[in-house]
């Protein structure tokens, strides 16, 4: 019979003695006792298949009503669901034939059965909330289930956080389970915690560091970032709590420790408002009387562009003198921030440009050279004829 610390039989293990001594009388009328133990095996193994089976089913069908509804949280119920609760059924039959064979070998193993089944009970609970938080975590950062999905940095943060709670949890009522005391093993660890700290103090630093990305939150993931302090440029493709991956726009993957974000500059081009045109335009010495109109002209044009966000600051001015033109320059904004959407824009207003340039008769400068000779400097062909130079 099973006791408990304390020496005294338990109100549960009364009452399934007492319900297996019943269910042994049945099966002896039919049986005898020679068999008896071997027809409980095959029965209590053969329900628990058949039961096992039928939770399946019945997870299934609710599985398929589930998938008709955008709710969050009944798909990752019920996914989360399935394997522990057939698990748990196969589990505990197994033991409890277990549990007949061991009684009627007098084997004491039979005493070790209801502690094993507390382990499984809680080991697959804690396999049920973990798989509930993966799935959440997928529903909540998908369109499919919200509107405005959450951040996944921080969702990928919670997630993590819950998931090691409760496997630390798990561990800890399973040890309670066999007769250890949580107690010693707490004090054990922060004892060992310091020791500990001090020998992975690089690990620790890492960990604090990606504890501090997923509370300020400087990047999420899939977010383009670069550091001007390193050569660190490219997507965001996991942010873990040593180090955080970033894969470069060659396809490279860089694996970064997060306590090196914490003395560098990060840029986030991902989260800019607008992306800037600014360009500087030469034409000819020649064209100067035509500079006034021509700025005129494609300040009008970048105001009526469709793609310029006219909000933000927009500049045209003749800007400088320079040594083979006339310069001025565009300083303004796109509406979009899309890298490639952005350079059509600035194609488009560029060739726009040359064409006012065209049409009011001017023509954009490039590097020349002119000579200028004085007036009483004379060149003459005879300078130039071969024979009178051989004479």
């Amino acid at each position: 019979m099973l006791t408990h610390a304390g020496g005294k039989p338990g109100k549960n293990c009364i009452r399934n003695n007492f319900e297996m001594k019943q269910f042994e009388e049945w099966l002896v009328r039919f049986t005898g006792e020679t068999y008896l133990w071997m027809v409980e095996i095959f029965v209590i193994v053969f329900s628990a298949l058949l039961l096992g089976h039928l939770v399946n089913r019945l997870v299934n069908f609710l599985e398929d009503r589930a998938a008709k509804t955008p709710n969050v949280w009944d798909d990752a119920f019920i996914e989360a669901f399935r394997k522990p609760s057939v698990w748990l059924i196969w589990i505990l039959g197994v033991n409890l034939a277990a549990a007949v064979a061991s009684r009627a070998m007098e084997s004491q193993w039979y005493e070790l059965v209801a502690p094993v089944n507390r382990v499984a009970v809680i080991f697959l609970l804690a396999l049920f909330l973990i798989n509930l938080v993966k799935r959440a975590e997928r529903n909540l950062t998908h369109p499919e289930y919200l509107t405005e999905p959450m951040d996944t940095t921080t969702v990928r943060a919670i997630g993590k956080l819950l998931r090691v709670s409760i496997v630390i949890t798990a561990v800890l009522i399973g040890m309670q389970a066999f007769g250890y005391s949580i107690s010693g093993v707490l004090a054990f660890g922060g004892i060992g915690g310091l020791a500990v700290g001090f020998a992975a103090k690089d690990l620790l630093a890492n960990f604090f560091g990606g504890l501090m990305i997923y509370l300020d939150r400087p990047f999420s993931v899939g977010d383009w970032v670069r550091s001007p302090d390193k050569e660190i440029e490219g997507t965001v493709e996991d942010i873990g709590w040593r180090l955080s991956v970033i894969r470069t726009f060659d396809k490279r993957p860089l694996y970064i420790p997060n306590s090196v974000f914490n003395t560098i500059s990060v840029e986030n081009p991902s989260r800019m408002l607008n992306r800037r045109i600014k360009e500087t335009i030469g034409i000819r010495y020649d064209d100067i009387d035509k500079m006034e109109d021509i700025i005129a002209d494609v300040r009008q044009m970048l105001e009526t562009h469709p793609e310029i966000d006219t909000r933000q600051t927009l500049i045209v001015n003749f800007n400088t003198f320079a040594a083979c033109s006339l310069d001025f320059f565009i300083y303004t904004f796109t509406k979009t921030t899309e890298w490639v959407k952005y350079h059509r824009v600035k194609q488009d207003v560029l060739l726009k440009i040359s064409e006012i340039i065209a049409a009011r008769g001017a023509e954009i400068a490039f590097p020349t050279s002119t000579l200028h000779l004085p007036d009483t400097v004379q060149i003459t062909g005879e300078q130039f004829d071969p024979e009178r130079r051989q004479a």
